[in-house]
């Protein structure tokens, strides 16, 4: 029976893991979730090591690579990251695996067969703390500050702090200021994605990135979706996709 440990301090988050770990691995044992960076490390130091652990890297007192440097464990981790591919490529070379948030089926089953794989060639898991850290340094300092844009002849600059909100619509990307105005700009959502704080910008569906600093109000929609209301306000209704919405809530709660 496989013995995992998941790190995750979102509570919607943790438990769509698990349950996609207990489908995607038939007989996964979860032996529990911990929340925080000095739960873990203590966690660590009275049981038994896990055969894997699947860790978030934001949490709640700190950075979880400190839970390895501390405790150092010995099993395998799968981080799961909101990183670009860039930062990526330090965890493709320091762990085993790593999952984008939100997580996908097939990739998790694709992080879980590399794990068989590796224990059935009885391969080390290293874990280069260090390089993890200058991969999480280098993307927090690597969001983007400002945005420029073009109206008419013209060309300003606008920074992040004064941006409520990106949409698109018929294949065209907009980025509204808090003062309401719209600019056209070059990057379609999933890049932005990869260019925003995620404490402060969420993506609740396919066509909206939205800022905390913008939630006017927030209502209960049908099928646990939550309907935004945005200012300056959009022209179209903004609505929490079913899928995110238990993200978006752990989101409001923390930032993380």
């Amino acid at each position: 029976m496989l013995k995992i440990l998941i790190i995750e301090d979102e509570g919607p988050a943790a438990q769509r893991l698990a349950r996609m770990i207990t489908e995607s691995e038939l007989g996964a044992q979860i032996l529990d979730t911990i929340v925080s960076v000095s739960s873990a490390i203590r966690w660590f130091r009275e049981n038994n090591p896990p055969d894997l652990v699947f860790s978030d890297i934001q949490l709640s007192d700190g950075i979880s690579f400190e839970i390895f440097r501390q405790a150092e464990p010995g099993c395998p981790v799968i981080f799961v990251t909101a990183f670009d591919q860039y930062a990526i490529e330090a965890f493709k070379m320091n762990s085993i695996g790593y999952l984008l948030k939100p997580v996908k089926k097939a990739e998790l089953e694709t992080a879980l067969s590399r794990f068989r794989k590796m224990k059935q060639d009885n391969a080390p898991a290293n874990l280069d703390i260090q390089k993890l850290l200058q991969a999480y340094e280098s993307q927090i300092a690597n969001y983007k500050k400002r945005f420029v844009v073009k109206y008419g002849d013209h060309i300003k600059t606008i920074n992040t702090e004064d941006i409520a909100y990106f949409n698109t619509e018929d294949k065209v990307n907009f980025l509204t200021g808090k003062d309401g105005r719209r600019y056209i700009i070059d990057f379609n959502l999933d890049a932005l994605e990869t260019m925003l704080d995620p404490k402060i910008f969420f993506r609740i569906n396919r066509q909206f990135i939205i800022s905390i600093n913008a939630i006017d109000e927030m209502f209960a929609y049908s099928k646990s979706r939550v309907l935004v209301k945005l200012k300056p306000a959009s022209k179209h209704e903004t609505i929490v996709s079913t899928e995110r919405s238990g993200d978006f809530k752990a989101w409001l709660g923390d930032g993380h």
